[in-house]
């Protein structure tokens, strides 16, 4: 027997719809790659987005075709977002930080059809696009003022296009498990995989996003989404925000500690979330200045693990509550979120920071365990480590073009190449990525857990661990330290200051300082670089 609902699909142009509807009058407020802060309403967005799809499908592209974009986070960009997904298209988001030779293949592997472009991009673009014989169009995001000269000869600016539109669109009816958006891993390892989302599955990711335990964001909010719509979906901002009708901050190409500020500051932003990297900046710019937080409520910190030093200064300087959150691209990207359980809400100082440095635990939608290399469930008692393993409706079955498959298994469950525990109340902490574990004596020493600790030291600015080969122990950890400018601290006071933190078998066998720790385009720690840095490193004896 079936129930008596009616058949309403979850498709991506329905929020839009809704945000215009119920939150018409809403801001969206962009800092412009040309400079000037613009600004424009979820009402006009909408109006945008139709005349976006309206030109595509006049120009003969069709539903199921891949629409790469090459662009920060403006207005503009969202709007081409749902343009694109509204007339059955797929955007296919494009990292600038990868090589033009990454970008090429990857843009060749999706066969991409056209491509939106901004101003600061547009120099890449032109050294790319020659390589993708499947681009027919390249929309650069300005106007005709401010549209450059350029080698690529089927380019217009985006509002001399649009221009040519009047809007008088119907969204595709389109089937919610249909293609709606892309995004290739970083490669760090091997080819980038192409991960494809649904209409469904963006839709659910974003109504998880919203909950209390998840991002916790209303209508009353006003949303800064630091983290990039170019990688990991912008952790789901782009549809949550539109989707509770949250007004938009959105930050362009300005990534800086005081260009961030100035944002946070004028618009009243509420909630935010970035990688570690931008709050560090953020972080020197109100030490440097003696600024304030005073409209900042909440801030989520992902990418890579969240330094204990850093939840404390924004909490017990500035009063705003950090969430530390895990994911990844084949996630959409949420995995877990640091909020507090009924168990752990009266814990204070030390003992709630203890519970912040874990990763959190999973929202509905997310299932999450922790196996052996036997595939043998380990259970959850917060020190029993294992392969992460998650499934959901947000999850990823697959890679595009069939790449990876030994990542899924045939329950559904998708090995996220982490190590980690969880605890008896769900809190996952991620304790390394498989491969960067350090294994010594037969027993396994968290790279992320003795990095957090480093970074704790007042004249470390960052710090990465890595294994470095032994006779006896097949591996020992090596400490790579950035000391932070104007201060000298040396080995000794490093592995003082560690001492009573950690197992004494976990203590870094050496220290070594260097000027820059090589990072990846998404903004984590190149470890397979500095493997390769320190490849005839040895080990001090004695």
């Amino acid at each position: 027997m079936l129930g008596l609902m009616q058949d309403w699909p979850l498709l991506c142009h329905k929020i839009l719809d809704h945000a215009a509807v119920q939150h018409g009058g809403r801001e969206i407020v962009s800092r412009s790659v040309e400079g000037p802060i613009v600004r424009t309403t979820y009402a006009e967005a909408r109006t945008r987005a139709l005349k976006v799809a309206q030109l595509l499908e006049r120009e003969g592209f069709a539903a199921g075709d891949r629409i790469a974009t090459l662009a920060w986070n403006t207005g503009r960009h969202l709007e081409a977002w749902y343009g694109i997904m509204g007339m059955g298209g797929v955007y296919h988001t494009l990292n600038p930080r990868l090589f033009p030779e990454q970008i090429a293949w990857i843009m060749n592997h999706a066969e991409d059809a056209a491509l939106f472009v901004d101003l600061t991009f547009l120099p890449l673009a032109e050294k790319i696009v020659p390589q993708v014989a499947s681009v027919r169009k390249v929309i650069v995001f300005t106007d005709a003022a401010h549209m450059p000269q350029t080698s690529l000869s089927n380019a217009v600016s985006y509002e001399e296009w649009l221009a040519a539109a009047d809007g008088d669109f119907a969204w595709k009816q389109l089937d919610e498990g249909a293609a709606c958006g892309m995004c290739y891993t970083s490669g760090t390892t091997g080819d980038p995989k192409g991960v494809v989302y649904s209409h469904r599955s963006n839709v659910l990711h974003a109504m998880i996003a919203c909950m209390p335990d998840a991002m916790g964001i209303s209508s009353r909010d006003v949303i800064l989404p630091v983290v990039p719509m170019f990688h990991a979906n912008a952790w789901g901002l782009a549809q949550a925000a539109p989707m509770i009708g949250a007004k938009l901050v959105m930050p362009g190409g300005k990534m800086d500690g005081e260009s961030i500020y100035e944002l946070l500051d004028t618009e009243k932003v509420t909630f935010t979330a970035a990688v570690p990297t931008v709050w560090l900046m953020l972080l020197q710019y109100l030490e440097q200045t003696g600024r304030k937080l005073p409209h900042l409520k909440k801030v989520v910190i992902g990418g890579s693990a969240c330094p204990r030093a850093m939840t404390q200064k924004f909490q017990q300087n500035y009063d705003v509550e950090v969430i530390h959150a895990w994911g990844m691209t084949e996630m959409s990207p949420l995995g877990t979120l640091g909020t507090m359980k009924p168990e752990y809400a009266a814990l204070e100082g030390d003992a709630r920071l203890d519970i912040q440095q874990k990763q959190g635990t999973a929202p509905f939608g997310v299932e999450m365990k922790v196996t052996d290399d036997d595939n043998r469930d380990q259970p959850w008692d917060g020190k029993t480590f294992g392969r992460l393993k998650v499934r959901g409706p947000a999850v990823a079955g697959a890679y595009y073009g069939g790449a990876g498959a030994d990542q899924f298994d045939e329950d559904g469950w998708f090995d996220t190449g982490d190590v980690a525990h969880i605890d008896p109340n769900g809190y996952m902490q991620i304790t390394d990525r498989a491969k960067d574990v350090i294994k010594s004596g037969g027993e396994w020493i968290s790279t992320i857990d003795l990095e957090n600790l480093a970074v704790g030291h007042p004249d470390v600015a960052e710090a990465a661990v890595i294994g470095i080969a032994h006779p006896k122990w097949d591996e020992r950890p090596l400490l790579v330290v950035v000391r932070k400018e104007g201060k000298e601290p040396s080995k000794d006071d490093l592995l003082g200051f560690m001492e009573g933190k950690i197992a004494k078998w976990w203590m870094p066998d050496d220290v070594v300082f260097v000027d820059e720790i090589p990072h990846t385009a998404t903004g984590k720690i190149q470890k397979t670089t500095l493997r390769s840095q320190f490849a005839d490193y040895r080990l001090p004896t004695g």
